[in-house]
């Protein structure tokens, strides 16, 4: 029973004494009032009120209460109700104090974990995490899509060992290394080379088991490595759920491992899911068996998130944890899903640059060629003025020939233009008399958006802009019609880019 204490009560007065009391004492009979309120006083006849003394404060009043036929409480009824009352609360303390450690390791959990995450051009993601129901151990699941040059996206999946705060904070470390690294452009397998070393300068026995997979939208390729990580299971469009066969590797941590990487088609319409060992593996099973009913119920997944309301890439995630019965779960769950939608080859563009002066000429006569073909002749002034500025730029700074890549979606239109420099560029307000260094300043004003990204061999610099309002069954429309008049000699679109 919960009541409102007055400072200057008779209750707050029993309190303070932290001693237990006969009700029948004054200073009892006038505590009762304020504890039960009037019209339950007259009911207690032999009783004992015993303050529940916690570790620092005291926490609330235990009322112990015989029936009228009964004999009153004796002196040493006292002792046992003062034993009582300590241990209920040192109980009650304990309890609250479990409650606030849960509280806390679920907000640390939260805030080292993405809340939102950014849906990249050719791919949709979902993601769910679900903390242990049996435990208030912070756990070091985690997950994350990371945006990589020419459009690709790195997914990430990863479980430190053990459920501890400082497998939590371990996990922090890692993931916030695994960010720096893949934004290197590096390969997967020297991604999670570098991560193994830093987990190995955290201390002996700081191991963890992740997977690393690279998804081109482009190429409709997954490239995918593991270290000691359940493998991925791929739901291929017309139902059939595959367990990916991915060497499993070592533990990151270990030490001294080579990682093997192996690539894979990934077909428009496919989705993947990556988890950690907890979606599987309970008391029940083990997460082999976990694993095979996961693949075995996947295709009733996709079948029922078509029938939701719900997007369908969050139905299934959904669905995954509801069939498999994780409502005892007694480990965590992390649960990254990725829907393959691709990007047609017709809609991307690429060309190399030599390094010479007349080659943002050409490439201004290239994208004007291009935009043509695509029915996007609204944008060619203002894509063919930072087309100009980014590749003279690269040009004036690159000792190998440049790379040019145009890009549509529905929504905008992407160019990226890669050089062999390391040197980044730098955005700053030109002074009045200034010429030069105005590139990245208008680059700033007319795009919608524009970045740059350090790779192990240069950079890449790109920015963004906004299609015009018209369909793209109009644009479509007016791409066919340009599609017999173009010079098939000054455009080509491919996959990958050749070495002139």
């Amino acid at each position: 029973m919960e009541s409102q204490v007055s400072p200057d009560g008779m209750l707050a007065g029993v309190l303070r004494g932290v001693r237990p009391v006969f009700t029948g004492t004054p200073v009892a009979q006038g505590a009762l009032p304020e504890l039960l309120g009037e019209h339950a006083v007259s009911a207690v006849q032999h009783g004992i009120l015993a303050p529940l003394r916690g570790r620092r404060r005291v926490i609330g009043t235990a009322l112990f209460l015989r029936r009228p036929e009964r004999i009153a409480f004796e002196d040493d009824d006292l002792l046992v109700a003062a034993q009582l009352a300590t241990h209920s609360a040192l109980s009650i303390d304990k309890a609250l104090l479990y409650s606030r450690d849960a509280s806390l390791v679920s907000e640390l959990q939260r805030t080292m974990l993405p809340q939102t995450m950014s849906q990249p051009h050719g791919a949709q993601l979902a993601f769910r995490y679900r903390p242990a129901i049996q435990t208030a151990r912070a756990g070091g699941d985690w997950y994350d899509a990371i945006p990589l040059p020419g459009n690709r996206v790195a997914l990430v999946i990863g479980d430190v060992m053990g459920r501890s705060v400082t497998s939590a904070a371990i996990m922090g470390q890692l993931r916030t290394t695994l960010q720096t690294l893949a934004g290197l452009d590096l390969s997967p397998q020297d991604v999670l080379h570098h991560l193994d070393e830093q987990a190995q300068r955290l201390g002996a026995g700081r191991m963890a088991t992740c997977l690393y997979a690279v998804y081109d939208p482009v190429t409709h390729r997954l490239t995918v490595t593991n270290t000691g990580h359940p493998p991925p299971v791929l739901l291929h469009p017309n139902g059939r759920a595959e367990v990916l066969s991915v060497p499993p590797g070592a533990p990151i941590g270990v030490g001294e491992v080579d990682f093997e990487a192996v690539e894979l088609d990934a077909p428009p319409g496919a989705t993947l899911l990556l988890y950690t060992d907890g979606l599987g593996e309970s008391r029940q099973r083990d997460v082999w068996t976990g694993m095979e009913q996961l693949r075995e119920r996947l295709s009733v997944a996709a079948h029922l998130s078509a029938l939701d309301d719900l997007p369908p890439l969050e139905a299934l995630c959904d669905d995954v944890l509801d069939i498999l019965e994780v409502e005892d779960q007694d480990d965590h769950i992390a649960l990254l899903a990725a829907r393959f939608d691709g990007i047609a080859p017709s809609d991307v563009a690429y060309w190399f640059l030599e390094t010479a002066d007349t080659s943002p000429s050409k490439a201004r006569q290239m994208i004007r060629n291009t935009l043509a073909r695509w029915g996007l002749d609204e944008l060619r002034d203002p894509v063919e003025l930072l087309v100009t500025e980014v590749v003279t730029n690269a040009v004036r700074h690159s000792s190998r020939p440049v790379t040019l890549r145009l890009l549509r979606t529905d929504e905008v239109l992407r160019c990226e233009v890669g050089d062999d420099s390391s040197q980044m560029p730098r955005l700053r307000q030109p002074r009045n008399s200034e010429t030069e260094g105005l590139g990245l300043y208008l680059v700033n004003r007319l795009a919608k958006r524009w970045g740059s990204t350090r790779l192990s061999t240069g950079k890449v610099v790109w920015f963004e802009c906004l299609l015009p309002e018209p369909s793209l069954a109009e644009r479509t429309a007016d791409a066919r019609e340009h599609e017999t008049t173009e010079d098939p000699d000054e455009w080509w679109v491919v996959g990958q880019p050749e070495e002139p």
